[in-house]
């Protein structure tokens, strides 16, 4: 074999073992980490405002609930599917901000999937913030139409940061904005 016909096939394995071995799994979220940067806040005169609080939620044991005990408050709300590898990495970011603000700052790590699976996700990447299940049809304050997207909201109401996809939420920028939100 020639040397430039191994260095081919070895790079083919390589690339194949991204798709059938755990190291592309870990391969991916670090990748996918790497790749995730700081979220960003909108601009005041951009802001728009939540008016309607009304919104019903299940708590981890599937009670309902009404977002509206939120009002008032900052709050962190990211929506999540246990399926979707950058809301993993997303998640691990968020719960160290939840373990350090989560007694100030009202978070909503909010999915829409069966109890099951997402507890089962939840004890495979040792997460203990608390969890919200949407209520598919219900009238929401906020769009979810793509997983990971997530929201800050000040205490007015305003929607100070909008993100689609993943963001690194463990930064000192959002440290800065939570704690500038909390003063206010």
């Amino acid at each position: 074999m020639k040397k430039k016909t191994l260095l081919n096939l070895l790079l083919i394995l390589f690339v194949l073992s991204f798709f059938v071995t755990p190291l592309g799994r870990y391969g991916k979220l670090f990748l996918t980490q790497l790749f995730a940067f700081a979220p960003t806040e909108i601009a005041k005169e951009q802001r728009q405002q939540i008016t309607d609080y009304d919104w019903q939620l299940k708590d981890p044991e599937w009670n309902f609930f009404n977002f509206e005990r939120s009002k008032g408050q900052v709050v962190v709300i990211n929506f999540w599917a246990s399926w979707r590898l950058p809301s993993e990495v997303e998640l691990r970011s968020l719960e160290k901000l939840y373990n350090e603000y989560g007694d100030r700052v009202h978070f909503y790590f909010i999915t829409n999937e069966e109890r099951e699976p997402v507890i089962e996700f939840m004890a495979e990447n040792d997460f203990s913030f608390p969890l919200t299940y949407l209520i598919i049809g219900a009238k929401m304050p906020v769009e979810a139409k793509e997983v990971p997207s997530s929201y800050v909201i000040a205490k007015n109401g305003d929607i100070v940061v909008h993100e689609l996809g993943i963001s690194d939420w463990d930064n000192p920028d959002t440290r800065d904005l939570l704690n500038r939100l909390l003063a206010q």
